[in-house]
């Protein structure tokens, strides 16, 4: 009796040695991530400083920019027009009834705080996403290290492209049509530059996350909860979701804006279509061998 006594009283300090060990472990690696994170927001801060020297570009021809008629993108439009008669004279945007006021004592400096953070934040997301594959990195097969050695380039690609997008094409379009939009010519347009703002970084920011679908989709795939076969089962559902979110996003009279932004959104959708695929192909392979790897 004794002897059971010992025994499992060795066992149980073994248990616990173990117990421990994983703890530090786990701890180390919070301890690690906690660096890879404050070396990014350091870069961030950095960056968030520089964009103060600039200030004046940043918020009038930037920030400001949806809002003025003669932004590249409603001159683009009439040139447009001017090819394209038929697409109206409406689509020709020459003028933005609406104005800007601010209401608060210290909102022209809360603005010109947040803009210079947004704009830190912006341009130092590529490092912070560097900083994240370093901490995955170590967990990582070989094959895995190799098929994912473009994750920073290529997310940092889709985020800057669906940044541009959702700056030059959905911003200025939902801008525009808020503030035209009138329920009676009683009411007068007039918007604090917090909204503005607001409304601008969500637009501009929301497009470059919505972008990032194919990372999410490879990531997914990967884990074998995402597959190309349910992606193109649902490709009549997703279609009817992208078209009511591009309506949203801009809610014009004209079906050419709602296409303008849908098309991008289709081709972000086969692409994730065509990685889930490919990397259930590669799974496939190296599951059956080459030769009798069955097809997606």
């Amino acid at each position: 009796m004794s002897e059971n006594k010992t025994q499992n009283l060795i066992d149980s300090i073994k248990n616990k040695g173990k117990t421990l060990e994983s703890e530090m472990s786990f701890f180390d690696h919070i301890d690690v991530l906690r660096k890879h994170l404050l070396r990014a927001l350091s870069v961030i801060i950095v960056f968030t400083i520089g964009a103060f020297y600039y200030t004046d570009f940043i918020f009038n021809t930037i920030i400001m920019g949806p809002k003025n008629p003669s932004f590249w993108t409603y001159r683009m439009m009439c040139k447009l027009v001017e090819k394209y008669p038929s697409l109206g004279e409406e689509f020709c945007i020459t003028k933005i009834d609406a104005k800007i006021i601010n209401t608060e004592m210290a909102g022209q400096f809360t603005l010109q705080l947040n803009s210079c953070v947004m704009v830190g934040i912006i341009l130092g997301i590529p490092y912070l996403l560097f900083e994240i594959w370093l901490f995955v990195k170590p967990a990582l097969h070989d094959s895995e290290r190799k098929s994912a050695s473009g994750f920073v380039a290529f997310a940092s690609f889709l985020f800057f492209l669906g940044l541009l997008f959702g700056y030059y094409i959905i911003c200025p379009l939902s801008i525009n049509f808020l503030t035209n939009f009138t329920v009676s010519p009683d009411i007068q347009n007039t918007f604090t530059i917090d909204s503005y703002l607001s409304s601008v970084m969500t637009l501009t920011l929301g497009s470059g996350i919505i972008f990032q679908l194919p990372v999410v989709i490879y990531i997914l795939s990967k884990l074998g909860i995402m597959t190309p076969a349910f992606m193109r089962a649902s490709r009549r559902y997703s279609t009817v979701l992208i078209l009511i979110v591009a309506a949203i996003v801009t809610p014009t009279a004209d079906p050419y804006t709602m296409l303008i932004v849908a098309m991008p959104l289709f081709l972000l959708y086969e692409l994730s279509i065509y990685i889930s695929a490919s990397i259930e192909h590669s799974k496939n392979r190296a599951l059956y061998g080459t030769k009798n790897a069955p097809r997606d």
